[in-house]
């Protein structure tokens, strides 16, 4: 077994365990540096009622706490599917140098995580979408933006 392998078997055995407990859907994710587990997590929705609360989503959370950065410089993200839209946002703004899954999104369609919705919504012109995104407030939200702009202190990412 290569060690991609192995610690694959180690996410897909977080999406069993969790789905066994009740805690959410069939999905696991862990997060490793070197040759280390620096994040676990498992899709935790139903119990937390936090709809955000996917595996890959809680494991960057752990990860990032464990390693004290908001980055996952030279980690690799293991997953026991692919990533819906959400955690593949997610996982951008981390910056992983890898993500390796198992299960891929037609086999989640097929147990009923069908994201194809939000995929599709993604491409649709926002005054189109299926909820409506409505602009508001754009004057004062852009001089916050300007105060950040000429912010001396702030922490770039």
């Amino acid at each position: 077994m290569t060690r991609e392998e192995k610690f694959m078997e180690e996410a897909i055995q977080l999406s069993h365990n969790g789905m066994e407990n009740n805690e959410g859907g069939p999905f696991g994710c862990i997060i490793v540096k070197g040759d280390e587990i620096v994040g676990r997590g498992n899709n935790k929705v139903s119990s937390t009622n936090d709809p955000t609360a996917h595996a890959e989503v809680t494991a960057i959370r752990d990860a990032c706490k464990n390693l004290g950065s908001f980055q996952l410089d030279d980690c690799e993200i293991y997953s026991s599917c692919e990533p819906c839209p959400m955690c593949l946002g997610a996982i951008y703004w981390a910056r992983p140098k890898r993500v390796y899954y198992a299960n891929n999104r037609k086999d989640a369609a097929d147990i009923g995580f069908d994201d194809s919705m939000i995929y599709d919504e993604m491409t649709v012109a926002i005054e189109n979408r299926k909820i409506p995104i409505i602009p508001i407030g754009r004057e004062g939200a852009l001089k916050v933006f300007e105060a950040w702009k000429n912010k001396t202190d702030k922490t770039e990412y």
